[in-house]
């Protein structure tokens, strides 16, 4: 994907580091257990349904644990000029899933958005739409480009596809929701996986009070 390249630096690809080979040597068992990999995106859209430009964005936060049991975490984030918050939605997962992908390993990814399009698309949708030779009953596809780029994507992983509802407190669909946000209105894009500033965020958010009893690692295997 254009400007959502993985950078070369071993910082920014340490998150995503393989699962360590069984004793064994086994690649089949390698493979029937896929390292997990959590990742929590939202999508904006500035002016969504006006008149355009309406400018864009979308950013993930994407969480593993590293073998030595502490919790590794990377962000990513891009933007476009003219867009809406369904085609972001999509790009979102798109882009994670592409950057997942980056040294061919299967990985168990767990994928959360407040975004129902994307959600029930990827649970409901697009295994009716494919049956059909990519068309629907109710006419043309919104989006179909990047619908069949994210089905592609998501085949090179295992995914389970869930949804939360939005602005309701989840702190960390509320720190996607600023870096896509943020993304949108500074047309900021991150160029891959770069160090991940969840924790200054939440530190910042408890110093007013909130997540004081969360722990942001738990979710994380």
């Amino acid at each position: 994907m254009a400007g959502l390249t993985v950078p070369r630096r071993a910082d920014a690809q340490s998150a995503i580091r393989p699962a360590a080979a069984p004793a064994a040597g086994s690649p089949e068992l390698a493979r029937a257990h896929p390292r997990l990999v959590v990742v929590h995106a939202d999508e904006a859209c500035l002016g969504n349904g006006q008149e355009p430009p309406t400018p864009g964005g979308a950013g993930g936060l994407i969480e593993t644990r590293a073998a030595s049991g502490q919790v590794e975490r990377r962000d990513y984030f891009l933007a476009e000029p003219n867009t809406t918050n369904n085609r972001m939605a999509l790009r979102s997962a798109i882009a994670a899933l592409e950057l997942l992908s980056a040294k061919g390993h299967r990985l168990d990814v767990r994928f959360t958005s407040d975004s129902t399009y994307l959600i029930q698309g990827m649970r409901e949708w697009v295994n009716t739409w494919r049956a059909r030779g990519w068309r629907r009953k109710g006419g043309v596809i919104e989006n179909l480009d990047l619908w069949r780029d994210l089905v592609a994507a998501s085949e090179r992983h295992d995914v389970t596809w869930r949804w939360v509802r939005g602005h309701a407190g989840h702190a960390k669909n509320e720190f996607s929701n600023d870096l896509a946000t943020r993304a949108a209105a500074e047309q900021r894009q991150s160029g891959g996986l770069v160090p991940s500033a969840f924790g200054s965020w939440l530190a910042a958010e408890r110093a007013k009070g909130k997540y004081l009893d969360y722990d942001p690692d738990t979710e994380v295997g």
